[in-house]
C-alpha cells in the first residue's frame, strides 16, 4: 500500500515522501479500512517535527482520523461487515491506503454524507465531547467562549454548542474569519487583531465554559471572563504554556482549571469515548447541524501541500487528504 513516510528534515517538503508498506493485518478486536480520505490536524505537524511522538503501539505514520470502507473484519469484531462506510479515531496510520482499527473506536458514517466530509469528524468531534462537554460540562443556556473559533476544533466545538442550546462567543483572527464564525453560529464573533479586543471581549458577557487552544498568552484575560463556577479547559498552548493565574479569584470565583490530550488516552477510554459521542453526539452529525467546512482536499501524495497551509494559519475548517 502507499503510505506517506516521515523522512529526514522538519518542513513539510523534506520531511514527508510516498512510500510503500505492507498492508497491516487486523488482530483480534480490530478491522482493516481501506481509507478514503484521512483529515490532517496540527498534532500531524507536531508529529512531522518529531515533537510529538506516537503512544506505544501506534503506527508511525501521520493521521489520527480517517473515513472509509470495512475491507477486513478482525477475529471477534461484530456489528461491523465487509463495505461498511465508517469513520474512526486513531492512534495514527492515516496517511496510507489501509489503516487498523480498534473496531470500538468505528462510527458509521450516515447515508448522504461524502467520505471527506466524515474523515474531518472524529478528531474534532470526540475533542470537543471530550472537553467541552464532559469535563467543561457545557449545558444548555450557558455560554461558551473558545478561541481559535475557525480551526477545525473550533468550528465543530461552534456546531456542537449551538446544538446542544448553548450561547457562543468566538474570537478568531481577521474580519474573514470573524465573519466565518458568525456564519456558523457563533452568537458573537471577535477579531482578536483590532484594537479593543479585551474591551469587546469583556463586553460579550462572562463564560461558563472555556475552551482555550491558544494558553499562556490569554491567561488574564481568560480568568477575568469566566464566570463564577465556570470552567476553563486548556487543549493547546500555542501562545505560550507558562501562565500567570489569580489562585484568589480562581477561589472566590469557584473557578475550575483543567485539561487534557486525546492521543495519549487508553485504548478502553477512546472506546468509552467512542460510545459516548454516538449515543449523545452523534444525532448532531444525522441531521446536519454538525458539518466542519472543508478548506481544501488534496490527494496523498501531497500531503506535504495541506501541512503548508496548515501552518499558514489563514484556513477555515479543516485540511483533508483524498485517496
Amino acid at each position: 500500500m502507499q503510505v506517506i513516510e516521515i523522512k529526514g528534515g522538519r518542513g513539510p517538503a523534506t520531511a514527508l515522501r510516498l512510500a510503500e508498506r505492507p498492508i497491516p493485518t487486523p488482530g483480534p478486536g480490530e478491522v482493516l479500512l481501506r481509507v478514503q480520505a484521512a483529515g490532517v490536524n496540527r498534532p500531524d505537524l507536531l508529529q512531522r517535527e518529531g515533537l510529538y511522538p506516537p503512544p506505544p503501539g501506534a503506527p508511525d505514520i501521520l493521521g489520527l482520523e480517517v473515513a472509509g470502507e470495512v475491507a477486513v473484519p478482525g477475529d471477534g469484531v461484530t456489528g461491523w461487515q465487509v463495505g461498511d462506510r465508517v469513520c474512526a479515531l486513531l492512534g495514527g496510520g492515516g496517511y496510507a491506503e489501509y489503516a487498523v482499527v480498534d473496531a470500538r473506536c468505528l462510527l458509521p458514517v450516515p447515508d448522504g454524507l461524502d467520505l471527506v466530509t466524515a474523515a474531518a469528524l472524529p478528531e474534532a468531534l470526540f475533542t470537543v465531547w471530550a472537553n467541552v462537554f464532559e469535563a467543561g460540562r457545557l449545558a444548555a443556556g450557558e455560554t461558551l467562549l473558545v478561541h481559535g473559533a475557525t480551526s477545525g476544533i473550533g468550528v465543530t466545538a461552534i456546531q456542537m454548542a449551538k446544538a446542544a442550546g448553548a450561547r457562543v462567543i468566538a474570537t478568531s483572527r481577521g474580519l474573514a474569519k470573524t465573519a466565518a464564525a458568525l456564519a456558523l453560529g457563533a452568537d458573537v464573533s471577535l477579531d482578536a487583531t483590532e484594537g479593543g479586543f479585551d474591551a469587546q471581549l469583556d463586553a460579550a458577557g462572562s463564560a461558563d465554559v472555556i475552551l482555550d487552544m491558544v494558553g499562556a498568552a490569554y491567561a488574564e484575560r481568560n480568568q477575568r471572563v469566566l464566570a463564577p463556577g465556570g470552567r476553563w479547559v486548556v487543549i493547546a498552548t500555542q501562545a505560550g504554556r507558562a501562565a500567570t493565574i489569580d489562585l484568589m479569584q480562581l477561589m472566590l470565583k469557584r473557578q475550575v482549571l483543567t485539561g487534557s490530550t486525546l492521543r495519549s488516552r487508553a485504548a478502553d477510554e477512546k472506546a468509552r469515548l467512542t460510545a459516548e459521542v454516538r449515543a449523545r453526539a452523534w444525532a448532531w452529525v444525522v441531521s446536519g447541524q454538525v458539518r466542519p467546512p472543508i478548506e481544501a482536499t488534496y490527494p496523498l501524495e501531497q500531503a506535504q501541500d495541506a501541512h503548508i497551509r496548515l501552518e499558514a494559519g489563514a484556513h477555515v475548517g479543516k485540511m483533508v487528504l483524498t485517496l
